[in-house]
C-alpha cells in the first residue's frame, strides 16, 4: 500500500470498486472508530474515579476535550509529535510502578496463591474450559486480524518516508508492544497474589466483589505509594489520548479523502478540506464521548470496536490487495454474506438475540451465549464469497458466456483502468531503488 502511494486504507477499494461501494465500507470503519473512542475514554474515567476520586463523567469530558482540541488544531503533526511524548511517558510510568508493587508488604509469594486444593477462580493463572475454547479463539483472531483493518494503522504506514521504513516500523512496533505489555501482566499477577485484608480495600477481594475489571487502578491505589499511583494514572491518560487522537484523525481522513474530495466536492480547496477534517474530528469525538458515558465494560467496547472490521472489512482488504480477480460483484456479495451472518449470530450487548444457533451455544442469565467461533465463520464465509463470485463472473465475462452489456456495474471497464494505472513505470521503479539504497 505504501509503494502505491495510497493516502487511506479505502484508496485501493475506490480504485477498483468505485465510489459507491467505498462509501458502504466507510460506515463499519466509522462505527468501529467511535466505539474505540468510547472504549478508551471509559477506561480513563473508571481509573481516575477510583484513584483521584473524580467523577467518571468529568474525567471523560476533560480527556475528550484535550484530545479533540489538539487533534482539531494540529492534524497529523499533532498526533505524531504527541504520540512520541505519550509513549515515552507510558513506558516510564508503567515500569516504575512494577518494583513498588512487587515490594508491597501486602503482596505474598505467587506460589502461595496456587495451593492444590484452591479453586481456579482465585488463582492468578486462570482457567480455560474446553467449552469456551471457541470463544477465546474467536476473540483472539478478532483482535489480531481485525486490527489490520484499522485506518489508524495505515495512517502511520502510509506516512512513512519509504516502503522499507514502513516495514521496519511495523516489526519494531510489534516488539515494542510486547515490552510495554509486560508491566500490565505483572501488575495483574501482583494484584492476584496480594492479601487485600492488609490494605485499606479489605475483604472480600476485588474478584469476589465483581471489581476484577478495575484491577489496575485498585492495585495502583492500594499497593503503591500515592505519587506512584498518580504516575500510573498519567500513563493511562497518555495512552487514552494517544489512541483517541489516532481514531479521530483516521475517520476524518477517510471521509475527507474518499467521500468529500472524490464525490461531494471534487474541486475543493486545501483550506476547505482542512475544515472538513476538523469538523469530522469534532463529530466523531462527540459521538465517542457520548457512548463512553454508558455502563458497558471497556473489554466489551474493545471487542465490539473490532467486530465489524474483522467480519466485514478484513476479508475485503485481503482480497482487494492480494486477489487480482476480485471485482465489485464479489465484493458486494462478500459484504452482504459477512454482515448477514454476523447479524444473525446476535449480540448480547446490543440486545440482539441470535437467530442462527451454532453448536455449543448455551443459555446464561436469560441470554443465549454463542461459544462457537461465529465471528470467524462470518469472516471466512465473506472471504470465500468474494473469491468465488469474483472468479466465477470473471470467467463468465472472459469467455463471453453472457454479453458484456449485462455488466451493469462496469466491472470490465474498471478492471482495464486499474490494470493501466498499476502498470509500473521503469523510471519510477529505478527512483525507488535509488532512494532506498542512498
Amino acid at each position: 500500500m505504501r509503494s502505491k502511494r495510497y493516502v487511506t486504507m479505502l484508496d485501493p477499494f475506490q480504485n477498483r470498486y468505485g465510489k459507491v461501494f467505498t462509501v458502504t465500507l466507510l460506515l463499519p470503519a466509522l462505527v468501529s472508530d467511535i466505539l474505540w473512542v468510547a472504549c478508551i475514554l471509559a477506561a480513563l474515567g473508571g481509573t481516575m474515579s477510583i484513584i483521584l476520586g473524580l467523577s467518571s463523567t468529568i474525567s471523560i469530558i476533560i480527556s475528550a476535550a484535550v484530545s479533540i482540541v489538539y487533534t482539531f488544531l494540529g492534524g497529523l503533526y499533532s498526533v505524531a509529535y504527541t504520540d512520541i511524548i505519550q509513549l515515552c511517558f507510558i513506558f516510564i510510568s508503567l515500569w516504575l510502578c512494577v518494583p513498588f508493587m512487587i515490594l508491597s508488604p501486602a503482596v505474598t509469594a505467587i506460589s502461595q496463591t496456587l495451593p492444590l486444593n484452591q479453586s481456579y477462580e482465585h488463582a492468578w493463572i486462570g482457567h480455560l474450559e474446553l467449552a469456551d475454547a471457541g470463544k477465546w479463539v474467536d476473540e483472539m483472531l478478532l483482535l489480531a486480524l481485525g486490527g489490520l483493518s484499522y485506518q489508524a494503522l495505515y495512517q502511520r504506514i502510509l506516512s512513512a518516508a519509504s516502503s522499507a521504513q514502513a516495514q521496519i516500523t511495523c516489526f519494531a512496533a510489534a516488539g515494542t508492544v510486547f515490552i510495554m505489555g509486560i508491566p500490565s501482566v505483572v501488575i495483574g499477577v501482583m494484584a492476584a497474589a496480594a492479601d487485600w485484608n492488609q490494605t485499606t480495600y479489605g475483604l472480600p477481594t476485588p474478584f469476589e466483589r465483581g471489581d476484577a475489571g478495575k484491577i489496575l487502578p485498585l492495585a495502583l491505589q492500594h499497593l503503591t505509594p500515592t505519587w506512584v499511583a498518580v504516575l500510573g494514572i498519567g500513563s493511562v491518560a497518555a495512552a487514552v489520548m494517544s489512541s483517541m487522537d489516532s481514531a479521530l484523525l483516521s475517520s476524518a481522513s477517510m471521509f475527507t479523502q474518499n467521500i468529500y474530495k472524490t464525490t461531494l466536492r471534487k474541486k475543493a480547496s486545501e483550506r476547505e478540506l482542512q475544515w472538513v477534517i476538523r469538523i469530522s474530528v469534532l463529530l466523531v469525538g462527540l459521538a465517542g464521548t457520548g457512548l463512553a458515558f454508558g455502563d458497558d465494560s471497556v473489554a466489551t467496547l474493545w471487542i465490539l470496536s473490532g467486530d465489524l472490521l474483522y467480519c466485514v472489512i478484513f476479508p475485503q482488504l485481503v482480497c482487494v490487495l492480494h486477489f487480482q480477480r476480485a471485482n465489485t460483484y464479489g465484493a458486494i456479495c462478500g459484504f452482504v454474506v459477512g454482515l448477514l451472518l454476523r447479524g444473525l449470530s446476535g449480540e448480547p450487548v446490543l440486545g440482539i438475540p441470535p437467530l442462527l444457533l451454532y453448536p455449543g451455544c448455551r443459555e446464561e442469565n436469560d441470554q443465549i451465549r454463542q461459544c462457537f467461533p461465529y465471528r470467524t465463520v462470518a469472516m471466512l464465509s465473506s472471504l470465500i464469497s468474494i473469491v468465488a463470485v469474483s472468479w466465477l463472473l470473471d470467467l463468465i465475462f472472459h469467455r463471453q458466456l453472457i454479453p458484456e452489456s449485462w455488466d451493469f456495474l462496469h466491472v470490465l471497464k474498471k478492471k482495464n483502468k486499474v490494470d493501466e494505472d498499476e502498470t509500473p513505470d521503469p523510471c519510477e521503479e529505478m527512483n525507488q531503488v535509488l532512494n532506498t539504497k542512498f
